[in-house]
């Protein structure tokens, strides 16, 4: 898995729009299934990639399977998401997806002060 470097960069821009959710429950928050085909449905699967920090090169381009570590709910980036990303892109040994999320974490800390 890859770092998906156009979605950190949609990410950062987000939070320094303020488009962000800081208080959430990732388990609660996180795109359902029915939501991400609706999203796709009306996106395509180019915008569908910008809200994922992973790549999985090994997967076909148009499946759900190439991408992995969502961050948002397709309107904001979610904090939660994003230690839900942390957390588990150190556990899989991701460090460039680890080290993205930790850079887009220390810019809502940034945003807020």
């Amino acid at each position: 898995m890859k770092l998906n470097k156009a979605a950190e960069h949609m990410a950062a821009d987000l939070i320094d729009k303020r488009q962000y959710v800081k208080d959430s429950d990732w388990s609660e928050a996180q795109p359902s299934a029915d939501e991400e085909n609706d999203f796709l449905d009306r996106h395509g699967w180019d915008d569908y990639a910008d809200w994922h920090l992973g790549i999985h090169d090994e997967e076909s381009e148009e499946t759900k399977g190439r991408f992995g570590f969502p961050f948002g709910d397709f309107r904001r980036v979610h904090h939660s998401g994003l230690i839900a990303i942390k957390q588990r892109a150190a556990q899989q040994h991701y460090d460039g997806i680890e080290q993205a999320a930790d850079r887009l974490l220390q810019r809502f800390e940034d945003t807020r002060q």
